[in-house]
């Protein structure tokens, strides 16, 4: 047995630590161990807690005599995380083994948005740049005391240096979403006073657009989330229906609650969308028409940030559209708890 003083310290270790006797079956685990594996008790096999062939291999090597045992652990449902996992040998006459788990996945995600916002931002910002460096060299040489020239070429600068700063701050929404994407949002919110707020925003767009913006009647729906990560959902979601089911007229936003979930829909009539574009149409930068999307001002991003602030708010994103019959786009999100 571990004595009260020893328990007392394990308690206190931030990480996850479980100790096991020679049989592989839990004595100790302290709570931070508990909340990762709630299936965890003791005098029954860690085993049954983990799966993972190489966490068990290392447990075994070290219960067998090693010292020390390193290796790592990833698990992908209900979120994509991973551990590194140091077995080591506690000392005493009956053959025990600590296992310390450490939280990678912030420093995983961290990596991977460094590398993809480095290769995303270079391919994207390309051109842009390239269309204002060209256009500044020309000022600066043949059209300098052209007026007419100069204020063209001006306007178009601006534009597309309009279309890197949208560009810049989507790719920065999207990290900050990933960095928090394994903490559920837990603020109550009012749903229908969301959407109502997004829509008296667009309306100036609706009718620039020739779009009728219907919002359906509905009673007030508590949701659990973050406020500011929900209007930026809500808001892509709506305007993109304005821009490009422009042709349609209407964009209808309504709200229906089903088994414990409230689900948003932002419908429109315009072209529809062919369906061997929808499995593709939540990944970064992917567009169905990219000259479209440019002129409309689209960065290929934010179908990508609604997908994945519904991931972080536990929920989902469906898409349904066939071509010539407008798209529906459904934004699932668990409805609020008592005590959530």
């Amino acid at each position: 047995m571990i004595d009260v003083s020893a328990l007392a310290l394990l308690e206190t270790a931030p990480d996850p630590l479980v100790i096991v006797d020679v049989r592989g079956h839990v004595t100790e685990a302290n709570g931070a161990a508990r909340a990762l594996f709630p299936g965890l008790q003791n005098g029954r096999p860690f085993a049954f807690a983990i799966r993972n062939p190489a966490v068990l291999d290392a447990i075994n090597a070290v219960l067998a005599g090693e010292a020390i045992r390193e290796t790592e652990w990833e698990e992908r449902r209900p979120v994509e995380r991973a551990y590194y996992v140091r077995v080591a040998a506690l000392g005493g006459q009956a053959a025990r083994a600590l296992l310390a788990f450490r939280d990678l996945s912030e420093a995983r995600r961290i990596e991977a948005m460094r590398v993809d916002f480095i290769a995303n931002a270079s391919h994207e910002l390309r051109t842009p740049l390239a269309s204002v460096l060209g256009f500044i060299e020309t000022l600066q040489g043949p059209a300098r005391d052209d007026a007419k020239a100069r204020e063209r070429f001006l306007a178009i600068m601006q534009t597309q240096a309009q279309r890197m700063a949208r560009l810049i701050d989507d790719l920065l929404s999207l990290s900050r979403v990933e960095m928090r994407e394994h903490q559920t949002p837990s603020d109550k919110l009012d749903l229908t006073a969301l959407i109502q707020q997004i829509g008296d925003g667009l309306r100036p767009l609706a009718a620039e657009r020739a779009v009728t913006l219907e919002i359906a009647p509905c009673d007030p729906v508590m949701v659990a989330g973050d406020r500011d990560e929900l209007l930026r959902a809500i808001e892509n979601l709506v305007e993109n229906a304005i821009k490009y089911g422009a042709s349609g007229g209407k964009v209808l936003i309504s709200i229906e609650t089903q088994r414990g979930q409230a689900v948003l829909s932002v419908q429109d009539w315009g072209p529809g969308i062919s369906p061997d574009h929808l499995p593709r149409l939540t990944e970064r930068f992917y567009r169905v028409d990219v000259a479209e999307s440019r002129d409309k001002g689209g960065t290929g991003l934010g179908l990508a940030l609604v997908k994945h602030i519904a991931a972080h708010h536990r929920g989902k994103l469906q898409i349904e559209s066939r071509k010539g019959e407008g798209a529906t786009f459904r934004l699932a999100l668990p409805l609020y708890q008592q005590g959530d």
